[in-house]
């Protein structure tokens, strides 16, 4: 088994073909490692620009790569023909920073050699999502903060070159590494993968769909955990299914909130709740309602 790291730096620019806009990656740069993690190898190459004619000054500020430096590049399939020897033929899992890169490599597969899949990835972890598990944040944290928050020392790494990112994003596979979360995370690169990694998740507005759990519409005061009583009717906006519950016993309002999202595979619930003061509100409303003046 054979573990790649991968980053790619790509430019979004306007495509004629597609009558829109499109990521064309401009760099890929990987790190190869053993059973153990160390390295064995790694691959850099800048690649030529086929659909954009100009790299977005924003592009040219972060990776300190130029218009000539794309012109002068191997061409994508060239790039990726050479990338995939260097491979060989064992057996891979491939991780990258976020499953974006991924995304955008499909995409220019699709887009410039007309198929759906990346021919050389066996199987892939999303490294950015290990790392929110193991270190309990909860939420996406940038390849760079991570790093420092591991105690890794990036002022030997250029931000935003392929390579260099690759490198950064070894230290911390090897910093974080654990088997059973990371089994977690991997998934063989099958046409169900692929069916997963570009299906877009959809926040359900309608009330009365069949996929959503009636039974999370109830709600028990955070104090004494009593049942409390829809006081204001469900009302949808902001992502949210939306109602005012009162505590009898504590006397206590609240504003509890629901949301729904259709995952590949799931429902994802999320519930929210307040506790407010119905007439605070009304005076901070009529206090905004004349200009901060008092009454």
């Amino acid at each position: 088994m054979r573990f790649v790291i991968m980053d790619l730096e790509w430019n979004n620019t306007y495509s004629r073909k597609k009558k829109g806009f499109f990521n064309e990656i401009i760099e890929i740069g990987a790190v190869m490692l053993d059973e153990n993690f160390n390295e064995t190898d790694t691959y850099s190459q800048v690649i030529k620009s086929q659909v954009g004619k100009k790299l977005r000054s924003s592009v040219k500020r972060l990776t300190n790569i130029t218009n000539e430096d794309v012109r002068s590049g191997e061409l994508f399939t060239k790039t990726f023909s050479d990338f995939r020897k260097w491979l060989g033929k064992e057996t891979n899992t491939f991780f990258t920073w976020g499953d974006t890169d991924i995304r955008v490599l499909t995409d220019n597969f699709k887009y410039l050699n007309g198929i759906d899949t990346i021919p050389f990835m066996n199987n892939y972890c999303d490294l950015q999502k290990c790392y929110q598990r193991i270190s309990g944040t909860g939420q996406q944290t940038g390849l760079h903060i991570a790093a420092e928050q591991l105690g890794i020392d990036t002022e030997s790494y250029n931000f935003h070159r392929a390579l260099d990112d690759s490198l950064l994003t070894a230290e911390i596979l090897r910093k974080i590494y654990n088997k059973a979360v990371f089994d977690g995370f991997t998934s063989e690169c099958s046409d169900e993968f692929y069916k997963k990694l570009f299906f877009k998740a959809k926040v359900i507005t309608n009330i009365d769909n069949p996929i959503v759990d009636k039974s999370m519409f109830n709600y028990n005061c955070e104090k004494c955990g009593r049942k409390c009583t829809v006081v204001q009717d469900w009302k949808y906006y902001n992502q949210f299914f939306r109602a005012v519950y009162y505590c009898r016993n504590c006397k206590t309002y609240y504003k509890v909130g629901v949301r729904f999202k259709k995952l590949y595979d799931r429902v994802d619930i999320r519930k929210i709740a307040t506790p407010f003061d119905p007439e605070e509100e009304k005076k901070k409303k009529e206090f905004k309602e004349n200009g901060g003046a008092e009454n």
